[in-house]
């Protein structure tokens, strides 16, 4: 006689359990949410930040407020806490690796060493089977003098330390290349061809140290300035087989890189309906703050299961959505002079899902992330007419 076979499948021992200490390096908005996250099932978070206002220090249970190389302070944050992350990819991968001997490290630091830098990511992505732009390392102006002038017009970037635009230039031709080069200080570049987009995307997946992987459903993107501007949920339901090949893409970088955590990769759909690869982030992304209001686990929360060693939740969307950036520029439109006002917030949430999520900075500055606006509904369409009235009262393009 045959035995039933049980439903029940063994779950095995967390790496760190509720009530005992997460490290997060990193003070910003992101580790803010990760906090919240992370004290919201129990655990209690030390934050590891040189600035003494920082969004996530002034929430962390801990805040050690030093050099991401401090020798003393990293040794308190391994002996505090069972295991540590990031909230952007800038903290210097000698940190992660000094901390790796003494405490768990999720993402490994060979892992954040290659997205740190263009030159090597792209090689990291050709060599996973994922189809990047045309492109070209520039280490020198030799290097840019030699390069193929098939590529322009092209936009340059710095291999190391751009952001939301920053360390980019739009350049016609070979010597427009050489005079940013030199503006950037003659640091390694990439050169890469422009393309015709269709639409930007990304994929935010969570991977865990098992190698088991979830997605979240792809987000159109749109920027403004290089940086941000809207979100907007379940992008690729126009592009459903595109949808899956950026999900196989993703998955294997993440494979690849052995990677432990919250990953996402942002994509360009081409007017020829190509889909390249264009960066990675490894942590969660602004394109994934949506998750906060509309999915069954948030990508913070999703990023402390990880780290944690939980088994990772689901990542489904309930309810359509459209996350909106808010710049400082939204406290500063009615003024002339860089007068800070308040936004009519009162009157944006007066309307039926929106949530309003603020990241607690004390300065205002023009195009600085102050916060985001998340708003979900039933579909799409309501979701969209919903969202333009928020643009609408707080003088945002949508």
């Amino acid at each position: 006689m045959n035995q039933a076979k049980s439903n029940h499948q063994e779950i095995p021992t967390a790496d760190a359990l509720p009530g005992q200490w997460l490290g997060m390096l990193g003070g910003g908005q992101l580790g803010r949410m990760f906090c919240h996250a992370a004290q919201q099932m129990g655990y209690k978070v030390a934050v590891l930040d040189p600035d003494t206002d920082s969004p996530a220090g002034s929430v962390a249970d801990w805040h050690l407020c030093a050099d991401y190389l401090d020798t003393e302070a990293l040794k308190q944050l391994a002996q505090k806490c069972k295991a540590v992350s990031i909230e952007f990819e800038n903290v210097p991968a000698e940190t992660l690796s000094r901390l790796a001997h003494d405490t768990l490290v999720r993402p490994h630091a060979a892992a954040v060493e290659i997205i740190q830098d263009r030159i090597r990511e792209k090689a990291f992505f050709i060599d996973a089977g994922v189809e990047v732009v045309p492109y070209c390392p520039i280490r020198s102006s030799a290097a840019l003098e030699q390069c193929d002038s098939a590529l322009f017009p092209a936009i340059l970037k710095a291999a190391r330390f751009g952001y939301d635009g920053k360390g980019q230039a739009r350049v016609a031709n070979k010597q427009e290349a050489l005079l940013a080069f030199r503006e950037f200080g003659e640091v390694d570049c990439v050169l890469e061809a422009e393309v015709a987009l269709a639409s930007e995307a990304s994929v935010i997946l969570v991977r865990s140290h098992e190698g088991d992987i979830t997605y979240y459903p792809a987000v159109e993107n749109r920027h403004k300035n290089g940086i941000l501007a809207i979100s907007i949920s379940d992008a690729f339901a126009k592009y459903p087989n595109l949808e899956h090949q950026a999900q196989k893409a993703a998955a294997a970088i993440a494979n690849k890189l052995d990677y432990v955590g919250v990953l996402c990769v942002e994509f360009f759909i081409l007017e020829d309906g190509r889909l390249v690869a264009n960066e990675m982030a490894p942590r969660p992304h602004n394109s994934g703050h949506y998750t906060l209001d509309a999915c069954e686990e948030s990508q913070f929360s999703q990023q402390v299961r990880a780290l944690a060693g939980l088994p990772l939740g689901a990542s489904y969307n309930k309810q359509a959505a459209v996350m909106l950036n808010l710049l400082g520029e939204t406290w500063l439109v009615k003024s002339d002079n860089d007068q800070v006002s308040t936004p009519a917030w009162e009157k944006i949430l007066a309307i039926p899902g929106v949530h309003l999520h603020l990241y607690g900075k004390s300065e205002v500055r023009k195009g600085r992330k102050m916060g985001h606006v998340n708003i979900v509904g039933d579909d799409a369409d309501q979701v969209y007419e919903r969202a333009s009235a928020v643009a609408k009262i707080l003088h945002l393009d949508l």
